[in-house]
């Protein structure tokens, strides 16, 4: 009887616990997203109970009738899907070449490109402005898209390859008997055997580039060229306080994003119970 009263006892402190956990995790995304709806723009003016100021959408109509809120989200999509894209051709055919193929200095640039990673992004920013300088890319998407892929490259390549290590050749030997060449085997038979990496290379490279401030603030400048993230930053500097639209805005931005995520982490969910591989 006293063991089943100490379980019970300790089984509700953790119960209680876990509670205070979550509360305290989903208070403050509760609170930005009453924020979005809640009438006035400070923080300071927002009542601390969620939805305890009434609901309003007058700052989702202000984004749309008096902001450039558009043409952010358009250009955020396209630098993010153009990164995504071309980080999955780029890194899977490396990754292909790296494990398929014997070469001179194949361990030296995998230990180069390993080394490359270890630093942080922004140690390089003077020499990626002077670069995006001298090929006229700054203040232009495609130039954006450059520093994001070549960020890329290095991790997601080894992440790639280390999975396509784990194919047997002899696939690749039964499909070059059949008369198939390196590209046709890559595409038929490496890239649907590696969807799942795939899919989630494709989640993460989209990510990154979706509320980056950093690289967007450093090589953008014309009004027609920024993103979600320095659109949205705009309306909570020391000069503007409009809390309220910068979480309507950023409540808009997640609803796509979530959406996406759904959708390929299904996908990767389904390749990787479905994509075994046997000798």
């Amino acid at each position: 009887m006293g063991n089943k009263i100490i379980k019970r006892t300790n089984l509700m402190i953790l119960l209680l616990i876990l509670t205070i956990i979550s509360l305290g995790v989903l208070y403050p995304l509760v609170y930005v997203v009453s924020a979005a709806f809640s009438p006035g723009n400070s923080i300071a003016s927002l009542n601390i109970i969620p939805f305890g100021d009434g609901i309003t959408l007058d700052h989702f109509k202000h984004l749309f009738d008096n902001t450039n809120y558009l043409t952010w989200f358009k250009n955020t999509l396209i630098i993010a899907l153009w990164t995504s894209f071309l980080t999955i051709i780029v890194a899977s055919l490396g990754a292909y070449v790296f494990s398929r193929f014997q070469f001179t200095i194949k361990k030296s640039m995998m230990l180069l490109m390993l080394i490359l990673q270890i630093f942080p992004s922004f140690v390089g920013m003077v020499a990626i402005y002077v670069i995006l300088l001298r090929i006229n890319g700054l203040d232009t998407l495609w130039g954006l898209v450059l520093v994001y892929l070549a960020g890329n490259i290095p991790y997601n390549t080894w992440l790639v390859k280390s999975y396509i290590d784990t194919i047997p050749k002899s696939i690749d030997e039964s499909a070059r008997i059949d008369g198939a060449n390196n590209l046709l085997i890559f595409r038929k038979i490496i890239m649907p055997i590696a969807r799942p990496i795939i899919v989630f290379l494709g989640i993460t490279s989209f990510t990154g580039p979706w509320m980056d401030y950093i690289f967007p603030k450093m090589i953008l400048r014309s009004a027609d060229k920024q993103t979600l993230a320095l659109g949205l930053f705009s309306f909570v500097t020391d000069k503007k306080n409009e809390f309220t639209v910068f979480a309507a805005g950023a409540l808009l931005v997640a609803i796509p994003f979530i959406i996406f995520f759904i959708v390929t982490q299904k996908t990767m969910v389904t390749s990787f119970g479905s994509a075994a591989v046997k000798e």
